[in-house]
């Protein structure tokens, strides 16, 4: 049974960091793909990045390339997301995402959730100004 769980959200003021974890069970970590998400109140979930673990490629977003840094621990099963400089506008819910290995897996960016195969619950991430 595939399980992820997102932790680490919280308040924090503008300017701040955060890092968030996704520990993932019930798949073979080191052969998926994953993802983080965000969606803010009444707006769209929005890809923000993803990392493949066969070759250990990252692709991220415009809105936070260069704040945002996706990485992992193979060891642990756990995805992480680690932001910084942020903004009252990365406010939001923030959802990991996994994807099993795939025919297709290495031609893929993992940046639409029809990519995924399973995603978490979220965890709140609020940034005061």
């Amino acid at each position: 049974q595939v399980q992820l769980v997102e932790s680490g959200g919280g308040l924090v003021q503008a300017g701040g960091s955060l890092r968030l974890s996704c520990a993932a069970s019930g798949f073979t970590f080191s052969s998926s793909a994953m993802g983080w998400f965000r969606q803010a109140p009444g707006k769209e979930r929005e890809f923000l990045a993803s990392i493949r673990w066969r070759d250990v490629t990252t692709y991220y977003a415009t809105s936070v390339k260069g704040r945002f840094t996706i990485s992992g621990d193979n060891a642990k099963s756990t995805l992480y997301l680690q932001m910084n400089s942020l903004k009252p506008e990365d406010t939001a819910v923030y959802y990991c995402a996994a994807a099993l290995t795939s025919r297709t897996y290495y031609s893929r960016t993992y940046s639409t959730e029809g990519e995924y195969d399973y995603r978490g619950q979220g965890t709140q991430v609020t940034v005061s100004s």
